[in-house]
């Protein structure tokens, strides 16, 4: 760009091309105040008026900057000035307005085009979805004219985004039926639906569709395959996959030794990491989540200090929330109570419930009943209404042999209204995710698998004494 400009300032005359070009370029670049500076020189000059081309150009940049008030001058400006509203410019109107996370002036604009196109219908289900309003996206989907891959997408990305993965395997399925082709992102999110939900089967259906279609597998995809493995429970698959992949970045290492790291593999892990180093690799805040995590399964406190100490003091990265639990968790299993407990107190943010509940569980496994007591109480401020954090407080307290603080906590909790939230599981069968919930009968064949579970439960009991008879003839 810096060729380009030179010869824009050295042009006598310069037309509105010259302009739009090297506005253009400097969003394309993603230096979107260098094209606002432009623009400016532009208005000021005066000899030659903005069309639709150089407004798309600065609002785009101006989305880039998630620059609100600036957005909305611009959008003065396109109104008070006659440039002409195409569609595209609406389009990109829209957009800024999403990345600078105005919705009801992005629906304002998506309202107000007449003939709308599919980027225009995507980019409001995309509003949408930012904004964690699923059924609204599923409106805006449903009342589309036609579709291409880009929508599908789309709502697909807002229920992985959303923590719906379910809904989004289900999308998929109708987008099968509906012929409409997958490509490289559907099927990245598809495995991050997969990864979510534990769906090794449909995981496996995804892998093998890509290597049938031929998909070419980008880091990318490689890194959601990587990591969908590793979610699902195939670790020696996700090294497999990890080992064949033609190009790796920053962020496949870092999505192998974090599933390392959860499979209790801390030293494999670790050995990742070192390796990413020697390959010139920069590691991000989630690389040091990995290994902090590994050192916290294997009981690696020295280690952990180290990596600590190391993001901020070597690769300049700010601690978050994450590397502070990981690390109270590795001090707090190892015994080292006291330097947890000065670790929660001396964080620049305040302690979250994951903090506080990774301090909770150290305290009950090294029966340290007064600090145990202060994070439990912590934990119930954060949230008053979490049964979990009463019913653990009670299990302490019988574990430690104080039974009558135990009942306490129990009619504290129906004092309060606080219920125990029904325990939850799922299934995977013939790729489709199953659902229950304690004591739900919902289900399409709860009666076939309530007869079923009632038969094993007699056949158990029946074991049980057949045992019981054994032992006591």
């Amino acid at each position: 760009m810096a060729e380009a400009r030179r010869l824009f300032d050295q042009m006598p005359v310069r037309d509105l091309v010259s302009w739009n070009t090297l506005i253009g370029g400097y969003v394309r670049r993603g230096v979107p105040g260098e094209a606002l500076e432009v623009f400016w020189r532009m208005t000021e000059d005066g000899t030659l008026a903005p069309d639709e081309v150089t407004m798309i150009g600065v609002v785009s940049g101006c989305g880039q900057l998630r620059d609100l008030e600036l957005g909305k001058r611009l959008h003065g400006y396109v109104e008070s000035n006659g440039v002409r509203c195409t569609v595209r410019l609406m389009n990109v109107l829209m957009d800024m307005y999403v990345k600078c996370g105005d919705l009801e002036r992005a629906k304002s604009v998506f309202e107000r085009i007449d003939r709308k196109t599919v980027v225009s219908w995507t980019t409001m289900i995309v509003a949408y979805t930012k904004f964690g309003l699923m059924d609204d996206a599923r409106r805006v989907f449903d009342e589309m004219p036609e579709r291409d891959a880009f929508p599908w997408n789309a709502l697909m990305a807002g229920y992985v985004q959303c923590k719906q993965g379910k809904e989004a395997l289900g999308l998929f399925h109708e987008m099968q039926e509906a012929k409409v082709k997958p490509d490289e992102i559907t099927m990245v999110n598809l495995l991050s639906a997969c990864s979510q939900l534990g769906a090794l089967e449909m995981g496996m259906w995804v892998h093998h569709y890509i290597d049938r279609h031929r998909l070419s597998l980008s880091v990318t995809l490689g890194t959601n395959l990587v990591d969908m493995y590793a979610k699902c429970g195939n670790i020696e698959k996700a090294i497999h996959v990890f080992r064949g992949l033609p190009e790796k970045n920053a962020l496949t290492w870092t999505a192998m030794l974090c599933g390392l790291a959860n499979h209790g593999r801390a030293d494999e892990a670790i050995q990742y990491f070192r390796r990413m180093i020697e390959l010139g690799l920069q590691p991000d805040e989630i690389t040091f989540i990995g290994v902090l995590s590994a050192c916290c399964h294997a009981g690696l406190v020295k280690e952990g200090r180290d990596f600590f100490s190391l993001l901020v003091s070597k690769y300049h990265l700010e601690r978050k929330m994450k590397h502070y639990s990981c690390m109270i968790d590795l001090l707090g299993r190892a015994g080292h109570l006291d330097e947890a407990e000065h670790l929660v107190n001396t964080m620049p943010m305040e302690p979250d419930a994951v903090v506080w509940g990774a301090l909770f569980f150290a305290c009950r496994m090294h029966s340290n009943i007064t600090l145990g007591e202060r994070a439990a109480m912590k934990l119930v401020e954060l949230d008053p209404s979490d049964s979990g954090i009463y019913v653990l407080l009670a299990n302490m307290y019988v574990e430690a042999g104080m039974k009558k603080k135990a009942d306490k906590v129990r009619v504290m909790m129906r004092h309060l209204g606080v219920e125990k939230v029904p325990g939850c599981s799922c299934i995977e069968l013939n790729g489709v995710v199953h659902e229950f919930i304690v004591k739900d009968k919902s289900h399409t064949d709860s009666d076939a698998i309530y007869d079923c579970l009632h038969e094993i439960t007699q056949q158990i009991r029946h074991t049980a004494n057949m045992i019981d008879i054994y032992a006591t003839g």
